[in-house]
């Protein structure tokens, strides 16, 4: 069975992927909806859903005195708690199935799936970091300060920093793609078989409940990773001792 991504021409030469375009629609609702019902009735002393967002506000705010002072860091709360939510929504949603249309034989479209597992926009959110990452160590240092830090502690060290940015950009971004990804060819794989007989799915629902469950795992551990690698790279843009 072949799995392909749903890519259609909408001007001549230009393609678009109608699954990543779905699936970033439908992630960013739920991570809307999410902390909207999470926040709907604040109260003084917090129990249910407010609890569980007060503890992963708690969570992001550990993570940014963890890379910088908290003076600079809590401008960076609701950045983080976003960039944390988004990620981790987006790993889940190709954990407990996986929708596809059939286009000819043994070839089908995946529809739903997980959107991280796209490097498009994996790169994309990586260069969004580090576009914010200069965007604010200009706002809160200066231009000329900041430009200077490209030539600390010595000169020559300007092509480095240069060829630095576009590095976290890269590894950033393909990091996250990269276990995604193989969270979601492995599973495919697994289904696949399952699918191939009676006997051989009474074989493979075991496997496919184990690595569910580290699928799991794993999109939890990689939006940790992006939210902290986030907020150091802002560090290091935005501190002082950089």
């Amino acid at each position: 069975m072949e799995t392909i991504a749903p890519i259609r021409e909408i001007y001549p030469g230009v393609f678009v992927n109608l699954s990543s375009i779905l699936m970033t629609t439908v992630t960013a609702i739920i991570v809307f909806l999410v902390c909207f019902f999470m926040s709907r009735r604040i109260q003084m002393k917090p129990t249910g859903a407010q609890n569980a967002l007060e503890w992963l506000v708690d969570f992001v705010k550990n993570i940014i005195n963890n890379n910088m002072d908290w003076k600079v860091g809590k401008n960076f709360v609701i950045l983080g708690l976003t960039v944390l939510l988004y990620v981790f929504v987006a790993n889940m949603l190709g954990v407990p199935f996986e929708i596809k249309s059939k286009i000819a034989d043994g070839v089908y479209e995946v529809w739903w799936k997980s959107p991280t597992a796209d490097p498009v926009l994996t790169l994309s959110l990586a260069a969004m970091v580090i576009v914010l990452t200069h965007y604010y160590g200009i706002k809160l240092k200066g231009v000329k300060e900041y430009g200077k830090d490209y030539f600390r502690p010595v000169f020559f060290l300007f092509p480095f920093k240069v060829v630095e940015d576009f590095s976290n950009t890269l590894t950033l971004g393909m990091r996250l793609f990269g276990n995604i990804y193989a969270k979601e060819v492995l599973m495919v794989m697994l289904v696949s078989l399952g699918t191939s007989g009676l006997l051989v799915a009474f074989g493979t629902v075991l496997p496919l409940m184990v690595w569910q469950a580290f699928s799991i795992f794993i999109g939890s551990i990689q939006a940790f990773i992006f939210c902290m690698l986030t907020m150091v790279y802002m560090s290091h843009k935005v501190s002082e001792d950089h």
